[in-house]
């Protein structure tokens, strides 16, 4: 019971970490939109999320005991980022780069529209995953006070 709780709050726990991750490259082309030569870089958060996921505990099937039990992270890309958090730069293999939907003279890749639409959905989907925990936290604690707590 306690892996099976544990492992749903990794995973949001997981997600919300890459989607603040997500949220800082979107911020970073969004400031760069006037520099000449910046290319826009992002990532499939998908993709990571599954690598970051993939060594987490899988909920029994029947009853059985959970198999394994690491937290570590799968891959080397879910590794580089969640291990380096907010602020800190990753490593350059990490992030795909922005292909550009016009060529401009400056060869900047930025496209605000595109930049400024995965900005407000990267955050409906982080406020979302928070809720979510937020809930989930609450139900558990429910769960555990006594019928005369209230």
């Amino acid at each position: 019971m306690i892996n099976r709780l544990t492992g749903q709050l990794d995973f949001q726990a997981q997600a919300l970490a890459l989607r603040s991750e997500r949220q800082r490259v979107i911020a970073s082309n969004i400031a760069n939109a006037d520099t000449p030569g910046y290319v826009a870089r992002d990532f499939d958060f998908s993709q990571a999320l599954r690598e970051a996921t993939a060594s987490l505990p899988r909920p029994p099937a029947s009853g059985a005991a959970p198999a394994g039990g690491g937290n570590e992270l799968g891959s080397p890309v879910a590794r580089g980022l969640l291990a380096e958090g907010f602020g800190r730069q990753r490593p350059a293999t990490d992030l795909r780069y922005g292909a550009p939907s016009q060529t401009n003279l400056d060869s900047n890749t930025v496209d605000m529209d595109r930049e400024r639409a995965a900005f407000v959905d990267n955050t409906l989907k982080f406020e979302a995953s928070l809720r979510f925990l937020n809930g989930s936290v609450r139900t558990l604690t429910d769960a555990m006070k006594s019928h005369n707590q209230g």
